[in-house]
């Protein structure tokens, strides 16, 4: 999405990020959630904090404070975007993949050794 797509989209931006964390009970949390999907949201192939930071003209440390020492919790504001795409998408069946297992040990079916450079 383009910047200029963004800024069209910004009232039902502001509505839907007031929703989606509105569980996080401090303000400037609120405010870092939504300023962290605008980041996703934005055009651009690295999603990761430095380029997102970098698109939106702020610093990188913001998005990375919220993202993984503010305390938050994580499961209300998943279920709030849960029940938003299923309202969308309205799945007709639900799959759980159960596939993938721990390593253990240097046998592990799957595992591949690294190569020692």
């Amino acid at each position: 999405m383009r910047a200029g797509e963004l800024a069209a989209a910004r009232g039902r931006l502001k509505d839907f990020t007031a929703e989606v964390f509105a569980p996080l009970v401090r303000r400037d949390q609120r405010t870092k959630g939504a300023l962290y999907l605008r980041g996703l949201l934005l055009d651009g192939r690295r999603k990761s904090m430095q380029p997102m930071a970098e698109r939106l003209g702020v610093d990188h440390q913001q998005l990375q404070q919220f993202m993984t020492t503010s305390t938050w919790q994580v499961r209300d504001v998943r279920a709030r975007l849960a029940w938003r795409a299923v309202a969308v998408v309205r799945p007709q069946v639900w799959v759980v993949d159960d596939t993938g297992f721990p390593k253990d040990g240097r046998s592990s079916a799957g595992v591949a050794r690294q190569a020692q450079r």
